[in-house]
């Protein structure tokens, strides 16, 4: 990998933008036709053909402005990205600073034996810097370079490939029924055919048309970003961390560092528990605030699906000493039920020498685990009802996510004392 010289990605990067605003521009195109809008008289095929072409044209000249323009460079001491037509900007990333290098393939990349090189920061919500778009082996063999970097290795210069070992492989099966037994996809489709039977049944069905697009919309959003993202799920081990590989269309391939995971949150949808499926969905410093073209939840999602045992050991890996269901706990009062009349018997703390565990929800529980050394604030709540009732909340602060660690509405001495004792071990922890 040549070093002090500036390099650029590859040739067919225009192309492939091009492609991406043509299909944004058509995917728009087609929301507004049915939501009623549309260009004047043109026909709907007259006017996706000009925005496939519009935006093919507009994209392919924006992203070979783009390419022509961005170069990256890699010295002894950092990754450097020079970029910027009418103003230039240089994105400089010390080695020291990247925590995990991804490679994502979105779908028209795929078509190029092209992807795209995300890297990873430590700290500030510009955390991320991308490369778009590179060879497939090149960006493979780029981040083995800058892993190398990262951990130090100034005399190869670059790592070999991390040997790992599957953990598990959700099948897509799998994946498609735990889809349609989720409360989400449950709901929308029974409001979907409650629609249709009013609409069928008044003989109103272009006036109940304007519910039953959304919702139709809704039903094929929930399917494709559980379904096609996480299709072929693999969860496999390696020295540094955690690999998560999936997708359809597009795939991706996200590393989860051991050291960068801030709390773990388990999901059991109401129909799941009958079945005895959970979700892990896990906090990552330097994700939360980003947003990739999969979305925020691809990016948290640890197992789509998973038995519960499997679901302890993944955890125990990631959390060393987490027990969640052993832990000594402080249940919300009786008296808290004004605030959840069903869901206050479902409410409760609970710590050990490791970890804090916060649980709550009755149609869909919730239960966060977060190491104390992760532990950033602890906050004490009591608005004017709750003092009257003499209950109060407590919060363990930790990077925004999935894994949202709160006791809610507890008797008001025992919210007292959890926060105490949580500042202690926290401290103690981190010492």
């Amino acid at each position: 990998m040549p070093e002090a010289v500036g390099l650029r990605t590859h040739p067919m990067t225009g192309v492939v933008q091009g492609a991406l605003w043509a299909a944004a521009a058509s995917v728009g195109l087609v929301s507004s036709v049915f939501s009623g809008d549309g260009w004047g008289t043109m026909s709907p095929i007259v006017s996706l053909l000009i925005a496939l072409v519009g935006g093919l044209v507009v994209g392919m000249v924006f992203g070979y402005l783009s390419w022509r323009f961005t170069r990256y460079v890699i010295d002894g001491d950092e990754l450097r990205i020079n970029s910027g037509i009418i103003t230039k900007a240089s994105r400089r990333i010390p080695y020291e600073r990247i925590q995990s290098v991804d490679i994502a393939e979105p779908f028209v990349a795929r078509l190029f034996g092209l992807a795209e090189l995300r890297i990873e920061m430590a700290g500030g919500k510009d955390s991320r810097t991308s490369l778009r778009f590179l060879e497939l082996d090149d960006a493979r063999a780029l981040r083995r370079v800058l892993l190398a970097r990262a951990h130090g290795d100034t005399q190869t210069g670059v790592i070999a490939d991390e040997k790992r070992s599957i953990i598990t492989v959700v099948s897509p099966q799998r994946v498609v029924i735990g889809t349609l037994l989720s409360l989400d996809f449950l709901a929308a489709a029974a409001g979907l055919v409650t629609l249709v039977v009013l609409a069928v049944y008044f003989d109103q069905v272009l006036v109940l048309l304007g519910g039953i697009v959304p919702l139709g919309s809704w039903v094929v959003q929930i399917v494709g970003k559980r379904v096609i993202q996480q299709w072929n799920f693999t969860l496999s081990r390696g020295d540094r961390g955690l690999r998560i590989e999936r997708g359809l269309l597009s795939r991706s391939s996200q590393t989860i560092p051991y050291s960068r995971v801030q709390g773990i949150a388990i999901k059991e949808p109401f129909v799941w528990r009958r079945l005895g499926w959970q979700r892990l969905e896990v906090d990552i410093a330097g994700y939360a605030a980003q947003s990739d073209d999969q979305g925020t939840e691809s990016t948290s999602t640890l197992l789509p699906i998973s038995d519960p045992s499997l679901a302890a050991a993944i955890i125990a890996e990631l959390i060393p000493g987490a027990m969640a269901e052993s832990v000594a706990r402080t249940a919300a009062p009786r008296r808290s039920w004004v605030f959840a009349p069903i869901g206050w018997r479902s409410r409760w703390i609970g710590a050990d020498d490791d970890t804090f565990v916060a649980r709550e929800g009755w149609i869909e529980r919730s239960t966060s685990i977060v190491p104390h050394n992760k532990t950033q604030s602890v906050e004490l709540r009591q608005g004017p009802l709750a003092r009257w009732r003499r209950i109060a909340t407590i919060e363990v602060h930790t990077p925004k996510g999935p894994a949202n660690a709160d006791g809610r509405n507890l008797d008001e001495h025992d919210a007292r004392d959890a926060m105490l004792a949580q500042l202690i071990r926290a401290r103690a922890s981190r010492a």
